[in-house]
């Protein structure tokens, strides 16, 4: 069931880089950033590479992987996968699930849920995400 929001973080690209493809016809892209927000309270940093494959012209899906990290030094992991589109400026939208592993501290409420969001970056390499849970 979807629930409630748990966060945001807005920050930058920090990388950018066309891949080799599987097929000559279509694009595969990969892209860093670094983003800083609040999951559940928490204030973190969200650090990821995705890559981005282009299904037909401007539909894009993604997989990605990544850690979130807290001021005093608790992590977590995680792995996700999602679709979006692109414009001609390059401008991307994604809607993204996460599955997180985390310890047993601060984050730990990230290991019962499959996190869900959208994910933006603008043509400057401006990224923001918002996130909800979505309990079992």
């Amino acid at each position: 069931m979807l629930g409630e929001k748990i966060g945001t973080d807005q920050g930058k690209v920090t990388g950018r880089r066309i891949l080799p493809g599987d097929d000559y016809r279509y694009v595969k892209m990969e892209i860093t950033f670094e983003a800083q927000g609040t999951l559940y309270g928490v204030p973190v940093m969200n650090m990821g590479t995705y890559t981005i494959y282009e299904r037909v012209p401007g539909q894009l899906y993604g997989e990605g992987q990544g850690i979130l990290t807290t001021s005093d030094g608790e992590g977590a992991i995680w792995k996700g996968h999602g679709v979006g589109h692109a414009d001609q400026s390059m401008n991307m939208s994604f809607a993204f699930s996460l599955a997180v592993q985390a310890g047993e501290g601060k984050l730990s409420k990230l290991n019962g849920v499959l996190v869900i969001g959208e994910h933006n970056v603008d043509a400057e390499g401006n990224a923001k995400s918002t996130t909800y849970e979505w309990k079992a």
